[in-house]
């Protein structure tokens, strides 16, 4: 049985990662998996904000694993776009396609602050709190270096270009692909 295309894009928080794969989903009639939503109604459930969870995620590993045990699952059965800011790295063997995003911190946050409604600052500290633990429980649970892009089949400041823009660069990429491997549509 062939496995349908398995998209997965990454980068740190603002980059665009939540936009641009609900837009390839749509696109190509994938389904769409949020890992960082995931990650937020675990937060939710426990009834503490995002960055206190990122805090207990740094001394229980359960969290980060339950959320990569999900996404491995989503992977397996293909047709998928999924969204992560280490998506790429770890479904590295079972995404035909790693996409990561990038744009400058101030774009960032100034992005999350438009987003969530809040000061220009808190949405920077919050920023730089979310990948600083990210980085640390990367290196932490997966032995992943996230400085390391040897992985990544695209990578794309979201910064320099519009919406409409990227998602072309993206649709052109993703289509390029599926021509010359058409098993996976």
């Amino acid at each position: 049985m062939k496995k349908r295309l398995t998209i997965a894009i990454s980068g740190k928080p603002g980059a665009g990662k939540t936009t641009y794969a609900k837009h390839l989903a749509n696109t190509f009639k994938l389904r769409y998996v949020s890992n960082g939503e995931l990650f937020r109604r675990i937060a939710e459930e426990r009834n503490i904000d995002l960055i206190e969870l990122h805090k207990v995620a740094e001394l229980d590993d359960s969290i980060d694993l339950e959320v990569d045990r999900r996404a491995a699952e989503e992977a397996k059965r293909g047709g998928v776009v999924i969204e992560g800011h280490l998506a790429a790295w770890v479904l590295k063997d079972l995404a035909d396609l790693k996409i990561l995003l990038t744009a400058p911190l101030s774009v960032r946050a100034d992005r999350i602050a438009k987003r969530e409604q809040k000061s220009l600052e808190d949405a920077l500290r919050e920023v730089k709190a979310r990948e600083e633990s990210n980085r640390m429980r990367a290196l932490k649970y997966y032995n992943i270096d996230i400085e390391d892009l040897s992985g990544i089949d695209l990578i794309i400041n979201t910064s320099i270009l519009d919406i409409e823009g990227i998602n072309k660069i993206l649709e052109v990429f993703v289509t390029e692909y599926l021509k010359i491997n058409p098993e996976k549509t």
